[in-house]
């Protein structure tokens, strides 16, 4: 039994992890190239590892009287910043025993940055970082299983190498490259798992603070810098950096980053001022790093090219093994409802049902059974044979609303046959979080042993039909179903839009914040909190801004971003113009209308549906906390705040300014405030945020810390009860 249980976990791990853990291998091999490419450059002084602080210091710092700093990199190539005998600034490489310039430190070629990003994170910034780290960790539980494995197949860990019959090829060298690679591959999870960890603040890293007596300081005796101990005493090659004083007072000292501690170095008695040895964590990292990237020498970053190649092996043989395994098992008999294809759709705006009934259609032409759902409606499936899940993404990678319980339903229901699986994610580039809950389901769905991927997870960038027809032709040759959706037949615009009338646009040349009032159509239903969807191009491409209902207009804030293209489109309209677009009702976000006492939290344009609803405010204390870069930011909205805080419509307005000031964010106004938020929350009022999801996760973070020390529930709570409503970006 133990040996089934090992070999379910292995084979669990591997098909939850084998797309990223492909993609990351393949990257680490090229990857693993440039450390080998660096240690051959003619950088590296000879006898380096006999070259004292004492040897170096003085002569830098008379071949180069302004020098600032000093830092000795992974190949111990020693770098200097400084200025040179023409004022000018100078950054090189140098021989430290004379200070001759030896070259200059190059970029980062645009291969490797390329290669660097996508091991990283996928180019999805954060939540990529996240899926990278959370493969390494499923590396590691895979290697950890497939030792078990291996001990359970070899009996003993005395036997471990021990000959093993050669049954088959993929079976035979799955397990003797396992062996020979075990220890880089565990090496390489476990860094990879560490840096994540550390990344994401879950090993937190404490920044070292030297804490300096000034008055204790001694300008006597003066000795040279030849003549300090602690230089003398220190090896260049136990440096990472060295910060030199800006002047010649006393109270200016050297800064000696060590490999293992820092130190602070009086510059005229060359006394020890303070010394600090790093934190075990911050050692562990910086040994993660080197370990995992190759940069300690060549022989190790050629052992991490032929462990990558040999996970991609593994991948290979491992399905290669479980397929024929599992080749007399299959089973697809099992009659109950009548679909051979289902079709589960997440969407928050309906948008994505567009694509979803084109493939709905095309099948039934074929005679095929199909049926087509919300991901929310998931269940057990008798007869289904393909499982098709077309979903966006809302929020910060959140779910939409008709996908909020699909998780805990696929927990719930497992299918009775395997099935075939693919997911398609719809997003926008604009986004950090790309298709986020997309990548979420498909991983969801790899851990289900009934569950086999058909295509690759596909992602359709700003609901483009060209991206989708290649899906379709995919998914066609895998499945051997032929889906005929062309790109023209989906690049249409939504129907019923209205015409609305341009009144007003604040856009300057000198100024990238505006307000756009546009005149709707005539019997037009909009409230402050939807959205206005505006198609730039006249074609598929949507653009969704928050409304703000004042006088009976639409108005819009909006930035205008470098290329923007919705933001572009919007700053060139002028007094008169008229524009195709359709109201979006967004009804989870709208005023209260209730009363009570309402705090309206914005940064940025996200400001826009707030001035709507202090402008229709009738009966609420409301307030308002506002976060811009700098006054002139703000300007365009003052004098409207400002009159409704006089008439009472607003109870009192709070404005941070990151960028000049005090330079405080929203969320440090908030903490300010804890005892009002706590006392809105317990009163059965209303908290709304509107703008950037990284102020969203600020700004919620302080509220789980309020909410904790004054009313003993969890943010959560007052979430799931209405109370606090988001609509960021």
């Amino acid at each position: 039994m133990t040996i089934s249980i090992w070999r379910y976990s292995h084979l669990t791990l591997a098909v939850s992890s084998f797309l990223l853990l492909t993609l990351a291998s393949i990257t680490g091999i090229f990857l693993a190239f440039e450390p080998i490419s660096q240690k051959t450059l003619p950088y590296r002084a000879d006898n380096f590892d006999q070259i004292t602080l004492a040897q170096t210091l003085p002569a830098l710092r008379k071949a180069y009287p302004d020098i600032s700093e000093l830092t000795v990199d992974a190949n111990q190539f020693v770098t200097i910043k400084a200025t040179d005998d023409e004022g000018k600034g100078l950054t090189a490489y140098i021989d430290p025993r004379t200070g001759k310039v030896l070259g200059k430190p190059t970029k980062q070629s645009e291969f490797f940055q390329w290669m660097t990003t996508l091991h990283r994170s996928l180019f999805l910034h954060e939540i990529g970082r996240f899926f990278m780290g959370l493969t390494a960790f499923l590396l590691m539980l895979i290697t950890i299983s497939g030792t078990a494995l291996i001990l359970q197949r070899q009996r003993s860990l005395k036997r471990f190498f021990a000959k093993i019959v050669k049954e088959n090829f993929a079976q035979y060298y799955h397990v003797v490259l396992g062996r020979l690679s075990l220890i880089p591959i565990l090496v390489i999870a476990v860094t990879g798992t560490y840096m994540s960890l550390g990344r994401f603040n879950i090993i937190k890293t404490i920044k070292i603070k030297h804490d300096v007596d000034f008055d204790a300081l001694k300008s006597k005796p003066e000795r040279k810098a030849a003549d300090f101990a602690v230089f003398n005493n220190t090896m260049l090659s136990q440096v990472q950096s060295v910060e030199f004083p800006f002047s010649e007072d006393v109270e200016d000292y050297y800064t000696l980053k060590l490999t293992d501690r820092e130190v602070t170095v009086n510059q005229i008695t060359g006394d020890v001022i303070t010394q600090q040895l790093y934190p075990t964590t911050q050692i562990l990292s910086n040994l993660s790093l080197s370990l995992h990237t190759g940069r300690i020498g060549i022989v190790w970053a050629i052992v991490l090219i032929i462990a990558s190649g040999n996970i991609l092996f593994f991948i290979y043989s491992g399905f290669v093994i479980t397929f024929k395994r599992r080749q007399n098992k299959f089973d697809n008999k099992s009659k109950a409802d009548e679909a051979r294809f289902v079709i589960l759709v997440g969407s928050e705006n309906g948008s994505t049902f567009r694509f979803a009934k084109a493939v709905q259609q095309e099948l039934v032409k074929q005679g095929e059974k199909v049926f087509l759902t919300e991901l929310n409606n998931y269940r057990s499936y008798q007869n289904a044979e393909h499982l098709i899940i077309l979903t966006a993404t809302y929020g910060i990678g959140d779910a939409p609303t008709n996908a909020s319980k699909f998780e805990g339903l696929l927990a719930k229901y497992q299918q009775p046959n395997s099935l075939k699986f693919s997911v398609v994610g719809f997003g926008s580039h604009s986004y950090p979080d790309f298709c986020k809950f997309a990548f979420e389901v498909n991983n969801l769905l790899e851990k289900q042993a009934w569950a086999t991927p058909l295509t690759e997870i596909h992602t359709i960038n700003d609901k483009s039909p060209e991206d989708f027809a290649l899906w379709t032709a995919a998914w066609s040759q895998q499945s051997g179903v032929e889906l005929d959706v062309s790109p023209a037949s989906l690049a249409t615009l939504p129907g019923k839009l209205q015409k609305f009338k341009i009144v007003d646009n604040t856009s300057t040349p000198n100024q990238d914040t505006f307000i756009l009032k546009l005149q709707p159509a005539r019997g037009s239903k909009v409230t402050s909190g939807d959205l206005l969807a505006i198609y730039p191009a006249n074609d598929h491409r949507e653009r969704l801004y928050s409304i703000g209902v004042i006088d009976g207009n639409v108005q819009l804030s909006v930035k205008l971003h470098n290329n923007g293209f919705g933001s572009g489109y919007l700053h060139k309209l002028t007094i008169g113009q008229t524009i195709n677009a359709r109201i979006v009702r967004n009804s989870h976000f709208h005023f209260p209308k209730n009363g009570g006492t309402v705090v309206l939290i914005s940064n940025g344009t996200g400001i826009a549906p707030f001035l709507g609803m202090i402008a229709q405010n009738k009966k609420s204390t409301c307030y308002l906390y506002c976060g811009f870069r700098s006054s002139a930011s703000f300007g365009v909205y003052k004098r409207f705040l400002d009159e409704s805080e006089a008439v009472g419509k607003l109870q009192k307005l709070n404005v941070a300014f990151s960028r000049e000031g005090e330079k405080q964010y929203v969320n440090q106004l908030i903490l300010r405030d804890a005892a009002l938020m706590a006392e809105v929350l317990t009163g059965g009022g209303t908290i709304m945020i509107c703008g950037s999801l990284a102020m969203q996760t600020d700004v919620i973070d302080t509220l789980e810390s309020i909410c904790s020390k004054h009313t003993g529930k969890s943010i959560s709570h007052y979430q799931s009860h209405g109370q606090v409503k988001m609509d960021c970006y």
